[in-house]
């Protein structure tokens, strides 16, 4: 997870990993996950359409993934129920991989996580020194609550971790530095910020398929 100062410039997470019980030779025993979003504070669209594409091209690279169905199971999995918002603009998010062969899955999870530099760099490198005001900044931080509601309230990594006795300080490690909440707080009709908040309120389908 990066979370950058300039708040025209969005937090982005990746994660991929593969679970095994056993010695994982039973059906069942063994499944790939992972996933990548983007979450900014400011919506570019041409930002969403590149991070997107990346993984879509990706997940044509590879029989067992499906942009489309990974896509939808982004939105729905980083999707906040007491907001009614999405923590993002989404990516791609999938569960539960087990295909014909381990290295079949394997292959298409090592391509995902080879593409995150080509995925997130173009775009921190056309926000990272952009100009912005206070009150852009305040916004951001308002937005890191919502990212820190999702991750304390919602996501299973978090939550498995804490009722396991995990160790606390990496499993809190993707948190911002800095969060902000303000009582019943409303954006005006118009602005960049609502802007945002239409999309995180009803998924786009970024590259129309």
């Amino acid at each position: 997870v990066l979370h950058p100062n300039n708040p025209m410039a969005p937090t982005v997470h990746a994660n991929y990993r593969y679970f095994e019980r056993g010695t994982g030779e039973i059906e069942g025993s063994w499944w790939f996950g992972g996933g990548a979003d983007l979450t900014p504070s400011y919506l570019f669209e041409e930002d969403a359409i590149h991070f997107h594409k990346v993984h879509k091209e990706a997940c044509d690279r590879h029989s067992i993934a499906d942009y489309r169905h990974f896509k939808e199971w982004c939105d729905s999995y980083f999707h906040i129920p007491h907001r009614n918002e999405g923590r993002g603009v989404g990516g791609i998010f999938f569960d539960d991989m087990h295909g014909s062969t381990k290295l079949e899955c394997f292959d298409f999870v090592e391509d995902c996580a080879n593409q995150f530099l080509a995925a997130y760099l173009p775009i921190l490198e056309r926000r990272k020194d952009l100009p912005y005001t206070s009150n852009q900044k305040a916004w951001q931080q308002m937005r890191r609550g919502r990212y820190v509601e999702f991750n304390l309230v919602y996501d299973r990594g978090t939550k498995f971790g804490l009722t396991t006795n995990g160790r606390i300080e990496s499993i809190l490690m993707s948190l911002p530095l800095t969060a902000r909440w303000e009582y019943c707080h409303e954006v005006e009709v118009g602005t960049e910020e609502e802007r945002l908040l239409k999309v995180l309120q009803e998924p786009v389908n970024w590259l129309g398929v």
